[in-house]
């Protein structure tokens, strides 16, 4: 048989993307990197300095009693350069660009809310362009993470800055429900994690 389609592809690779630095760690941008983090925490993930960022393996369960081990990768490129490392860390682990879900913040979102996608254009998100460009694929699966977009002022300061007030108590659970989303993509198929997904998502 064949490799599976990109549309059934299994998620082998967990890409969080965000900015390096303390300068960066707390702002929406870097909303991915906290995803996981957490999800690298949680699994008892152990970080390693390669591909321009770090990387760790973590066991995930899996369906009928099965585990299934999971790649993850922090670029530490700064955005707009994210295909830097995103590109030689899928060659080295022989991954396909279908195989890899990719979490970021979406400013096309309200707030807290979650969706998984297929597929699609960068939306003007650096991280995604990058990543398209660099390896010549579209095909991944995205967790887009909402942060809503700024009443006033520039976008860039936005993404850059801190969560509000009235964010910040909401963060802890968001980011639990990103781990959730991304076991579930992992473990179900990215169609059946849509569908749980789609219908919980929000505050």
């Amino acid at each position: 048989m064949g490799q599976p389609t990109a549309s059934d592809a299994p998620i082998r690779a967990i890409v969080g993307l965000g900015n390096p630095g303390p300068r960066y760690a707390a702002t929406r941008h870097n909303i991915g990197f906290a995803v996981v983090e957490a999800l690298a925490g949680r699994y008892s993930g152990s970080w390693q300095a390669k591909f321009k960022g770090r990387w760790a393996k973590i066991t995930l369960p899996g369906g009928g009693g099965l585990v299934q081990e999971v790649w993850l990768l922090e670029p530490e490129t700064f955005m707009n350069l994210s295909g830097d490392s995103v590109v030689p860390f899928l060659q080295f682990f022989r991954l396909r660009p279908e195989e890899l879900l990719v979490v970021h913040d979406e400013l096309d979102l309200p707030f807290a809310t979650l969706r998984l996608k297929r597929g699609g254009g960068h939306g003007g998100h650096n991280g995604l362009r990058s990543i398209i460009e660099r390896s010549g694929s579209r095909e991944f699966a995205r967790l887009r993470v909402g942060i809503g977009r700024p009443a006033h002022g520039e976008v860039s300061d936005y993404v850059l800055g801190g969560f509000g007030a009235d964010e910040r108590p909401w963060l802890p659970d968001l980011v639990d429900r990103g781990n959730s989303a991304c076991e579930a993509a992992v473990r179900d198929g990215l169609l059946a994690a849509q569908n749980r997904i789609h219908a919980t998502s929000g505050r």
